[in-house]
């Protein structure tokens, strides 16, 4: 298994709290490498994902969290986010989370309608968990273009 290091935040669901961890992530990714338009797109991706929970995953009156969990490795950074607002292991939950395959999954995000096709633009990896409440796990490859994952696979095909 791959060496990584790992910081999760909890926020409180309110919408003041999404610029906070859009500035995690912007410090995680800009001392991993990553360049100023790959940071854009991490904290575009993440505000979308973190907006949705604040939005959906409580009613007005409860006083719910959402967990931004960071796992750097030497080659990417992997984001999850969940409104379940608990603590969870991050290789546990990896292994139960899944990519997202239908329509059906894109009610489980939809900021404005285009959070989950913002997500997936901006990300190289995006995967859905949605039993108690959503996680969304999404991945970002250091130095590497978008769609450059496919065009490697069409040339030795």
């Amino acid at each position: 298994m791959q060496h990584y290091d790992y910081i999760e935040i909890k926020i409180p669901a309110k919408a003041q709290y999404v610029g906070v961890a859009r500035l995690m992530i912007s410090g995680i990714a800009s001392r991993l490498g990553f360049t100023y338009d790959d940071i854009e797109d991490l904290k575009i991706a993440s505000s979308e994902a973190i907006t949705n929970a604040v939005q959906h995953a409580y009613s007005d009156d409860e006083n719910g969290e959402i967990v931004v969990g960071c796992a750097m490795y030497e080659d990417r950074l992997e984001i999850m986010i969940a409104d379940h607002g608990t603590s969870f292991d991050f290789e546990e939950t990896k292994k139960h989370i899944g990519p997202y395959s239908d329509e059906s999954d894109a009610r489980f995000l939809r900021e404005g309608g285009l959070g989950l096709y913002l997500m997936e633009t901006l990300m190289d990896e995006v995967k859905l968990h949605h039993e108690e409440g959503v996680t969304v796990f999404m991945t970002k490859y250091l130095g590497r273009e978008r769609g450059e994952e496919d065009v490697k696979r069409t040339a030795n095909s």
